[in-house]
């Protein structure tokens, strides 16, 4: 585990000048002085400040351990971008020295072509990549460990065949094998590419939304009247006109009521 470059690079006497050891063992040394100062502590006053300090050692709480310095993510694409060009390197290696199999040929630059596409800081996939850890592990994986490794065993076993000629050879496995890498590769950069595609959508989701007026008034009864039955919306679209003459309101002040039956004589 990385611990922080600062506290590694500063010198143990320096270290422990900054302890809380040593802060806590100078204060209550100066709490020594004080005493010395008024004439309490008389003629031995060097050995009760040198205790006061030896206290406050003992006393004081023990160091934190410093915080581990991990890479951020950024840096970690940066270095992988890196180890893919010492991948190249190293394909160009073997390909100068050993014929490989036209097909794997092919899948190698396929390959590398979509891995240099997912971490070119040019089309912005180096973001998406920071952000997703596991993806980024991925293509960690596949460029240090998994694509050396098949060329490496297709090597070393080609070498064994020539011994045994009756042996089956390796092209086919390499060959699958390179071809499930770039599979995986590729569902890589389908996921980056959904992934930026729902966040363009969330965006414009969210200017929608921002950019919609809330006014509840005839548009919120049009939509309660959109989801209510007939007779409901009969009865919103009544309630959202004028008052009927049974129901206003009396010119006195008077509760409204039924108008009064006439009586005939």
């Amino acid at each position: 585990m990385a611990t922080s470059d600062r506290a590694d690079r500063r010198p143990s006497a320096l270290r422990y000048l900054e302890s809380r050891k040593n802060l806590t063992g100078c204060a209550l040394g100066l709490a020594g002085l004080g005493l010395y100062a008024v004439g309490a502590a008389g003629a031995y006053w060097p050995v009760v400040v040198a205790g006061l300090y030896g206290a406050g050692a003992l006393l004081a709480p023990p160091e934190r351990p410093a915080s581990p310095d991990f890479p951020a993510p950024g840096e970690q694409v940066e270095a992988l971008r890196a180890d893919l060009g010492t991948l190249e390197e190293y394909l160009s290696g073997v390909r100068s020295r050993d014929r490989l199999p036209d097909e794997a040929e092919r899948l190698l630059d396929d390959l590398t072509a979509l891995l240099s596409a997912l971490l070119d800081p040019e089309r912005g996939a180096g973001e998406a990549l920071a952000a997703d850890g596991e993806t980024l592990h991925r293509l960690t994986r596949v460029i240090r460990q998994d694509t050396p490794e098949s060329v490496d065993a297709y090597l070393r076993t080609r070498w064994w065949s020539r011994l045994t000629p009756a042996g089956q050879g390796p092209d086919e496995e390499l060959r699958r094998q390179l071809g499930l890498l770039v599979e995986e590769a590729s569902k890589v950069a389908a996921e980056l590419r959904d992934a930026e595609a729902w966040r363009q959508r969330a965006l414009t989701r969210y200017y929608e939304d921002r950019a919609a007026p809330n006014e509840p008034g005839a548009a919120g009864l049009a939509g309660l009247a959109g989801a209510a039955g007939p007779s409901e919306a009969a009865g919103l679209a009544g309630s959202a006109g004028s008052a009927s003459p049974e129901t206003r309101k009396a010119p006195d002040g008077a509760g409204a009521g039924p108008a009064p039956e006439e009586r005939t004589p």
